[in-house]
């Protein structure tokens, strides 16, 4: 039994190292991963607690296993935070705290209201939606949600990046989805959730939000409000929301005069559990309950004020250095870059950004059809403000991102036409291993001085 009581340092000092070097990782780099935030220390309490340790298929009162009784309770309190954070009334909405993540969420929203081979809307992947919207190319249905449901994409203007609501209109009278979704991955400006529900109400279809991005900056309410006119909603709740990894969906459970009922409530529960998931986990619920509490504190407000005016300076100041910003600026968290006009791809940008300790993401832009290689990167402001960097600082990350995108048009000009050339070059050449070396250096000084919340041990 010694080894049940052994720190993780002393049990398995191998992985207890690599975890360290994450840490450091996380601590010495800048983090612009839109999908991405530095979690509380009360969350990483309750993933690490003895909650863990608990299975307890079923929902509060009526489980699968005995011994719920404290699990019932962490499991309601989180229903009711979640519908205290966004004003729900709970006459009016239910919501399914079980989800593993976002995607499981959705899946479980199309398996209980969409049912197999329904049809489904959603923004396309390269236009700046997600998979789990119905992504597939010519040759392959890559998400499950285009192999067990059927799906038709809408577009952004190719133009100006916004959304054509105008040709959503018009394809969904045609198509007749079951289901629309209103929800982004890598788009920068506010859904208009009211046109939305007016094309839904023409096609009779439902409609879902994913606010998985924006869900903190509507609980903060500083984005529009998707409860208003969805009936459904779901979110991840590790993004702009600041907890653990994990999601949720709310559901209608009457119109909005109050009338007719909504059968949605079984129907989504039944596809979460038993339908796709087994026992929920547990320490992930408290981790998502303490989480809301806190975005009903003045300060995450606060937080989300900051975010957003963190997204417009970083939108600004590479615009003012000569990026294509998608949209021509930002509403929320969310900066994408188009780097074709700037003679440099996603791929390239990524590597050498991670190469000197700034982390983003390579992703397609308007106009782009091949999402292995995408015109464009992604970033996002919520990690970097947490750690508790301004405008002003952000103003200096700009400027650590340019002096990346122009090393990586240097290695560009000198090495082969494939990636493998290039990064060929850029690992062998000694100028510009030595110019990595030197503004890696920079950046992580510049990162080192701001705070990382979580354990102090790793």
């Amino acid at each position: 039994m010694e080894i049940l009581k052994k720190t993780l340092n002393e049990n398995d000092p191998e992985l207890f190292n690599i975890i360290k070097n994450e840490k450091l990782r996380q601590k010495r780099g800048l983090e612009l991963i839109a999908s991405e935030n530095f979690t509380s220390l009360s969350v990483l309490q309750t993933l690490g607690s003895c909650l863990h340790n608990k299975y307890s298929e079923g929902y509060p009162g009526q489980r699968y296993y005995g011994g719920n009784e404290y699990i019932d309770e962490v499991e309601r309190l989180c229903q009711q935070r979640a519908l205290e954070t966004y004003g729900l009334d709970s006459d009016k909405w239910g919501v399914n705290v079980q989800p593993y993540s976002g995607s499981p969420a959705n899946l479980a929203v199309y398996t209980g209201v969409v049912e197999p081979h329904g049809r489904i809307m959603g923004l396309d992947l390269p236009d700046g939606g997600h998979l789990t919207h119905g992504y597939y190319t010519e040759k392959k249905k890559i998400s499950a949600t285009a192999m067990f449901f059927e799906s038709l994409p809408y577009k952004v203007n190719p133009e100006t990046g916004l959304i054509d609501y105008d040709q959503l209109s018009t394809l969904a009278g045609l198509f007749k989805p079951k289901l629309i979704i209103a929800g982004i991955s890598c788009y920068p400006r506010d859904l208009d959730y009211k046109r939305f529900r007016e094309i839904a109400d023409q096609n009779n279809s439902f409609l879902m939000a994913d606010m998985a991005h924006v869900s903190g900056l509507v609980a903060a309410k500083l984005a529009p409000n998707p409860f208003e006119y969805c009936d459904i909603v779901t979110t991840t709740t590790h993004k702009t929301l600041r907890g653990p990894r994990a999601g949720i969906i709310f559901y209608r459970k009457v119109t909005k005069a109050g009338e007719e009922k909504y059968d949605l409530e079984s129907k989504i529960n039944q596809a979460v559990f038993p339908g796709l998931q087994g026992g929920p986990h547990n320490h992930a619920i408290a981790g998502i309950a303490t989480a809301l509490k806190q975005a009903q504190s003045p300060e995450f407000k606060e937080y989300q004020q900051q975010v957003k005016l963190n997204a417009k300076t970083l939108a600004k100041e590479l615009a003012d250095r000569g990026y294509s910003i998608v949209t021509g600026g930002t509403d929320n968290h969310i900066v994408w870059v188009n780097l074709r006009p700037a003679k440099l791809d996603g791929s390239r940008a990524e590597r050498v950004l991670e190469e000197i300790s700034i982390a983003c993401n390579k992703n397609t832009v308007p106009g782009d059809t091949k999402p292995l290689n995408p015109g464009g990167i992604r970033l996002g402001t919520p990690a970097l403000t947490t750690r508790g960097l301004k405008e002003c600082d952000f103003q200096k990350v700009a400027e650590f991102i340019h002096r990346g995108c122009q090393l990586a048009l240097d290695i560009n000009s000198r090495s082969g036409p494939t990636l493998k050339d290039f990064k060929n070059k850029l690992a062998e050449d000694p100028e510009f291993q030595q110019r990595i070396k030197d503004l890696k250096k920079e950046v992580e000084s510049f990162a080192e001085q701001f705070s990382l919340p979580g354990f102090d041990e790793f």
